[in-house]
């Protein structure tokens, strides 16, 4: 127990002893008989306890009897009675530890009660007052229930952490009505004795059993009903894991978001003294509010660059479709109008209705300062994570404006506090199979698809670059043919500086599921050469997988370009597309600029027209290259002179067996064109080039 429990017992229990001390030097009894017959039934009735619902408490019917004593016996015999059954209640078939602390403070809390109401009862101030007879049991009964139930309450509320009024609320006060029918039994009784003698108090028994009984219905009713509602949140609960499970199938970058979300939104709500449903509802809301983007296509979801405005138009959907999903749950508390507006803003800029103030509901204004905040401290596909500190500025430079400022003071005043709260709050990890392989199914049941992969390319030349891609395609197309493939990507890297800037190019192909460099220049050179990227991170690997370019994407996010210890991290723009034939990806060209947001949709156009024939390029160097057998000029094995030509040969005797190689290659095919005479034929730019035999 807390420090602020074992003080709260000393007292209570100091307090407690003092007015046992004082009954017990003060004793009296008229009739010590009765006080026996009394003491034995009291004792009776404290063992017939129930478990209360909900806390580590019990309860007996032995009130009654003490209801009984006030009236009938004096006051050291009422405490004594008081006492003895809250002592034989505490150790009667329980199994809790720390039986003497318990019993302690119970039968010091029972001789306050005891004391208590015997003084309200027998007070010579009540004839002055002109009250009657009903009057005087009213107000000891209401005496004795508060006296008795309040201090356990508190205890309670210590030592497990739970709000006063909630449990004196659902555990006690709900037997209200039977201390006011113990009093009058009492009265009734007293009324009897007068003219029959105490033996009629033996005639009550019936009634501490049917007390007792009704207790037990009662209890086991709102176990039943408490069961019932317990059944219901798993149900809720076990949905919201489910719909967390599909968002995490969806956005892979989620799972730790949701669960620090929800430490931190739940926790402000707190700070700011929400209900237990507007909890609730904001626990949940924290899981669910990304749910809408099941609705948003993935590719937009996991792009590593900035939206276009086409793409943010879908992106902006997923509140609105969130909350109708959420609809369909009948979740018992009100989620969905938060999912709905999460994205509103404190000034009204937000989407999708344009909230602004109170108008927003106070969850959303919660999720949303907490959501930016965690997503600015951790890594996202187009970003690297924040320092903790520097994302908390970001967010209070926007109180008042994008925020609710209270929700901001609040998380500025704790937020190295949540933090520490969040990553110590357990989690279960579960893995959806979707990595798996299926084996089985050989073909959809319409066939598949006889359509070229891949987007279209993009639509038309910018005026500006009409003389620098001509002379690309004939560049290309002049050294279509060449052995080395280093040799057409050097002399394509030069062109294309004319039309499109950059501080580094890199050209990665795509084999077995990874991006390696065939070809890098410019700036960061030994970087970007030791580069090994999976399909699908980074940006290289996600413009490789979803086949979509990507325009001033941030270069740190590429796997191992902030590992690198002499890497200045300079570079702040990006130009990524794919390089795509018939045959699906051939790899990625990527463009890497020093300033932000160096480039334009016309520089991706450039791109998207000269992609096709460069990858056509490619594709043909490699099979080549990778061919089976030596090369009829050198007696070199392709994979040796595939060595020799990457851009990893960088030392001075590779660059003078690649111009020897590229001397010889020419010679060789000048001797056989002028021998064979073949036919030229056109290729696909348009370019005439003899064909190889």
């Amino acid at each position: 127990m807390p420090r602020k429990a074992y003080a709260y017992i000393f007292v209570m229990a100091a307090a407690g002893l003092a007015l046992i001390a004082s009954a017990l030097v003060n004793w009296q009894s008229e009739s010590p008989a009765r006080f026996v017959c009394y003491f034995l039934i009291a004792a009776l009735a404290s063992s017939l306890k129930i478990r209360l619902p909900g806390i580590h408490g019990t309860m007996s019917v032995n009130f009654l009897f003490i209801l009984v004593s006030v009236v009938e016996l004096s006051l050291a015999e009422t405490v004594a009675i008081a006492c003895s059954g809250a002592m034989l209640q505490s150790f009667w078939k329980s199994r809790r530890r720390g039986k003497s602390l318990t019993a302690l403070f119970n039968v010091s809390t029972m001789a306050i009660a005891a004391t208590a109401s015997y003084s309200v009862y027998h007070h010579p101030s009540w004839p002055a007052l002109g009250f009657g007879f009903p009057i005087r049991i009213i107000a000891f009964a209401c005496t004795y229930f508060v006296a008795n139930t309040f201090p356990i309450v508190v205890i309670i509320c210590l030592t497990e952490g739970k709000r006063l009024t909630r449990v004196w609320r659902e555990c006690y006060f709900w037997s209200f009505p039977y201390y006011l029918l113990g009093a009058a039994m009492a009265a009734q009784l007293s009324i009897v004795n007068r003219t029959t003698g105490w033996q009629a108090s033996v005639l009550i028994l019936p009634a501490v059993y049917w007390i007792y009984r009704s207790y037990r219905s009662y209890l086991d009713r709102l176990e039943k009903e408490k069961k019932h509602v317990e059944d219901m949140a798993g149900l809720h609960f076990r949905t919201i894991e489910a719909l967390a499970l599909a968002i995490e199938a969806k956005d892979h970058t989620t799972h730790d978001h949701l669960r620090r979300v929800q430490v931190y939104a739940v926790e402000v709500g707190r700070q700011m003294n929400l209900g237990e449903s507007d909890l609730e509802a904001l626990r949940a809301a924290a899981v669910l509010h990304d749910i809408g983007k099941l609705a948003v296509p993935e590719h937009i979801i996991s792009k590593p660059g900035k939206l276009t405005p086409e793409e943010f138009e879908k992106m902006k959907i997923h509140p609105i479709v969130g909350a109708e999903i959420l609809e369909r749950v009948k979740f018992p508390y009100a989620v969905a109008p938060i999912v709905a507006a999460h994205h509103e803003k404190w000034n009204g800029a937000g989407y999708p209705k344009g909230l602004k103030g109170e108008e927003i509901p106070i969850g959303a204004r919660i999720l949303s300062a907490v959501d930016c905040l965690d997503a600015l401290a951790s890594d996202r596909q187009y970003r690297r994570a924040l320092p903790l500190d520097q994302a908390m500025d970001i967010v209070a430079g926007e109180s008042g404006k994008a925020y609710d400022p209270q929700v901001v003071e609040i998380l500025q005043r704790r937020f190295v506090e949540l933090e520490r709260m969040a990553r110590s709050a357990p989690v279960e990890e579960i893995k959806l199979s979707t990595d798996i392989k299926v084996e089985r199914g050989e073909a959809p049941a319409t066939g598949f698809a006889n359509a070229e992969p891949g987007a279209a390319a993009g639509a038309g030349n910018p005026a500006a670059a009409r003389n620098e891609l001509q002379a690309l395609f004939d560049a290309t197309q002049q050294l279509g043919y060449s052995l080395s493939l280093d040799e057409t990507l050097s002399l394509f890297a030069a062109r294309l500086q004319k039309a499109i800037p950059y501080n580094s190019l890199a050209v990665y192909v795509l084999s077995e599921g990874t991006l390696t460099p065939a070809y890098v220049r410019g700036e960061e050179f030994r970087l970007f050469s030791t580069l090994a990227i999976p399909a699908g991170q980074g940006l290289s690997g996600w413009v490789a997988e979803h086949r979509k370019a990507i325009v001033n994407g941030n270069p740190a996010v590429e796997p191992g370009y902030l590992n690198d210890g002499t890497n200045t991290n300079s570079l702040r723009s990006a130009l990524c597309v794919p390089l795509e034939t018939s045959n699906g990806v051939v790899g990625v060209l990527t463009l890497y600029h020093s300033a932000k947001d160096a480039y334009s949709p016309n520089h991706l156009r450039v791109l998207q027209d000269i992609r096709g024939t460069l990858a056509q390029t490619i594709e043909r160097r490699l099979k080549y290259q990778y061919s089976a057998g030596a090369d009829g000029v050198t007696g070199q094995p392709h994979a040796r002179l595939l060595d020799i030509f990457s851009v990893s040969a960088g030392a001075e005797a590779g660059r003078r067996i690649h111009k020897q190689h590229r001397v010889q290659v020419a010679a060789a095919a000048q001797s056989r064109a002028l021998a064979t005479m073949s036919p030229r034929l056109n290729d696909e730019g348009g370019a005439s080039t003899p064909r190889r035999q």
